[in-house]
């Protein structure tokens, strides 16, 4: 079996280890500070940026704003309220950051001198300002806001919520799907899009009413999906029609509307009935520029990006040679250049293509770029890797020259041992190229041999890349004296789409045998690590795989951790809220699809199972809904298994309270002790 190894090392970025270190814990992951996306200064000369620290007494995150030097990277505080601070944006002369804060009890604009002095709210509408776009000049706002369609009024909206907190009644009717997602239940209020001119604090204007849909999209969405001309006349935006259709569908459209108010949305790609979001203009208001899947129903379909021509109306697929998926992409100041971020073989890497086509040039690489902005001389990106939480960094726009510019992690992992990592690969299902990355534990000595965390990702098309996360971190496991091998299985983001497609309809077939294969070839590969020591641990999709596993390769593991992890491939039909998925995965819906949603059900071999099982569920997760892990637990209890339910009945999908996550990472690193020690 041919095997390489790819030696990752990033010199600036590799933290100090000192002679009295100790092993990096959960402790230590959720008190980390976390550096936010840099959003440039007009000049180019600083950058403002979020800084969340972890406030262990009140168990949750602040947030305020911070700015940064791009020559030297000098930091200085903006922002020290007690209520978070985010989204900042700077007005069109450089002198004020604009922000969204609660301060005042709802989230409204508000506007700070760079200089110094007190911030200042410019909004005073009796709503909570979710996401905003400054106008041009910086005169006011296109701001997004929760409404009831029928209301003509803010303050309607303001008292019809508060007349059904008082209401003794608590039923809500439905008449259609998309009842819950993720983890809110929906009601009958629309995010909509409305003009706020800051010489009116207290007023908005309704530019989106005619467009029966969430603008952004709930819960996700925010400013990247609309965007202003630059003569502040129109106003660009990605939408899908909140109808029956919904929960089956991933037709989003970029509509134009008038900011005067008058006329009605045109929708732009109504040709398209796949995803198109992400709009963008070029700096001379010409090109509108947006990312675009081609398959309806499909949302792990690669995004191309689609240039028009707001003249002509001509219209141009840039990326069709590209086998990449951007997740963010801008203009350079003078429209030349496009600048990409796409997840890359393990990696998630910065591009650039000359805006009226050409080659893509990969320009940073080696560890996953999270966000990135480009300026007239230079760009500023935020990188993290294995090893290091995100901070900022600048380079020439040809990517040279990379400077780090933040290091507010370094101090904190001075005295904190980190596992050393490589990445490997290996001949996989149908003799296919396979990638996965291997963390050392920390304290590592040759001739040792060390028990394995075998983490498998979730999505099913995502990736367990170079990246720093903060809730399936390897290096918790290091530090806990654990090898980690983590496999990029048939499926996974950023091998080309060909290779994402894959999995579609065999959940349980090539990933499955890549898993083998891939910890076999890790086994070869480093002799330190434990073949008879080994648990497998996957959340999501993830667990799902744990559930199969636990059927279909019942004797290779001595645990199993399952967060929530899908135990019924029917069940998960008829209890999940966004049914393009399983439609996708499986081919239809369930009653047209039986045998497929059968075919790689992990309940059909409950009758196998036999390894012990730790099972992490939350019971705001409306994705894979708490009875899957009810009745996994049910299952392994049955059989007499030696078994554990963890449950958190205030968390969803993530466990993301810091002292939640604590507990999480007890739980599951005593659970590994206790069958691989």
């Amino acid at each position: 079996m041919r095997l390489f190894t790819l030696i990752l090392g990033l010199a600036t970025l590799v933290t100090a280890v000192s002679s009295h270190s100790s092993p990096f814990t959960a402790a230590d992951l959720v008190r980390l500070d976390r550096v936010g996306a840099p959003v440039l200064s007009p000049a180019g000369e600083q950058v403002v940026f979020t800084l969340r620290k972890t406030d262990i007494e009140a168990n949750k995150g602040r947030v305020d704003l911070w700015l940064a030097s791009v020559a030297d990277g000098t930091p200085s505080r903006l922002t020290s309220h007690e209520a978070n601070d985010s989204q900042p944006a700077w007005s069109a002369n450089g002198e004020h950051v604009y922000f969204l804060s609660a301060r005042g009890g709802t989230s409204q604009l508000w506007r700070i001198a760079v200089d110094g002095g007190e911030a200042v709210a410019v909004s005073d509408v009796p709503l909570d300002i979710a996401s905003y776009r400054l106008l041009p000049d910086s005169s006011g706002a296109v701001v997004s806001l929760n409404v009831y369609l029928d209301c003509e009024t803010l303050t309607c909206t303001a008292e019809r919520d508060a007349e059904n907190a008082e209401s003794k009644t608590s039923g809500v009717a439905y008449d259609q799907l998309f009842m819950r997602h993720w983890d809110h239940w929906l009601d009958e209020k629309r995010s909509q899009l409305f003009l706020l001119r800051f010489d009116q604090p207290g007023e908005a204007t309704l530019l989106t009413g005619a467009v029966d849909a969430d603008i952004p999209s709930r819960i996700w969405g925010g400013s990247e999906e609309y965007t202003i001309s630059g003569d502040g006349k129109t106003l660009y935006f990605a939408a899908r029609l909140r109808d029956a259709l919904e929960p089956r569908s991933t037709n989003f459209d970029i509509y134009a509307t008038r900011l005067d108010g008058r006329g009605k949305p045109k929708n732009l790609t109504a040709d398209n009935e796949a995803w198109d979001t992400h709009p963008v203009l070029s700096p001379d208001g010409r090109t509108l520029a947006w990312l675009a899947m081609s398959r309806p129903g499909f949302e792990a379909d690669q995004f191309q990006l689609v240039l028009r021509d707001l003249e002509s109306g001509e219209q141009r697929t840039l990326s069709s040679d590209w086998d990449y998926s951007p997740s963010g992409f801008e203009f350079s100041p003078d429209g030349r250049f496009i600048y990409l971020n796409a997840q890359d073989t393990g990696h998630k890497t910065l591009w650039r293509v000359p805006a009226a086509g050409g080659k893509f040039e990969r320009l940073a690489g080696d560890g996953t770029i999270v966000s990135f902005q480009v300026g007239e001389r230079e760009l500023v990106f935020a990188r993290s890797h294995l090893k290091s939480p995100a901070e900022l960094f600048r380079a020439a726009l040809d990517g040279s020259d990379q400077v780090q510019l933040t290091n507010f992690s370094g101090p904190q992992l001075a005295e904190r041992e980190l596992g050393d990592f490589e990445q490997f690969s290996f001949a996989g299902a149908g003799g296919d190229t396979v990638h996965g990355f291997m963390v050392k534990p920390v304290n590592f000595k040759r001739g040792r041999r060390y028990p394995v965390a075998f983490l498998i990702h979730g999505g099913p098309q995502g990736s367990f890349a170079n990246n720093f996360h903060y809730r399936w971190n390897p290096q918790t496991y290091a530090g806990a004296g654990f090898a980690t091998v983590m496999i990029d299985f048939h499926g996974s983001t950023g091998y080309g789409q060909e290779f994402t497609d894959s999995i579609s309809g065999d959940w349980g077939g090539k990933p499955l045998e890549d898993l083998q294969l891939g910890l076999a070839a890790a086994l070869e590969k480093y002799a330190f690590l434990d073949g008879k020591r080994v648990c497998a641990l996957g959340a999501s999709y993830g667990g799902f795989m744990i559930n199969w596993i636990a059927g279909n390769w019942p004797d290779r593991f001595r645990c199993l951790v399952n967060h929530d992890g899908v135990f019924d491939n029917r069940m998960m039909y008829y209890a999940t809220e966004e049914l393009w998925f399983p439609e996708w995965e499986h081919g239809g819906p369930q009653f047209l699809r039986q045998e497929a949603y059968e075919r790689h059900n992990p309940v059909n071999y409950v009758e196998n199972w036999q390894t012990p099982m730790l099972v992490i569920h939350g019971e705001l997760d409306y994705r894979i809904p708490v009875t899957h892990g009810i009745a996994a637990f049910t299952a392994l209890q049955r059989r007499g298994i030696p078994s554990r339910f963890l449950y958190f009945p205030d968390e969803n999908h993530w466990v993301l309270q810091p002292a939640n996550s604590e507990l999480w990472h007890q739980e599951v690193n005593d659970w590994l002790k206790r069958w691989l020690d």
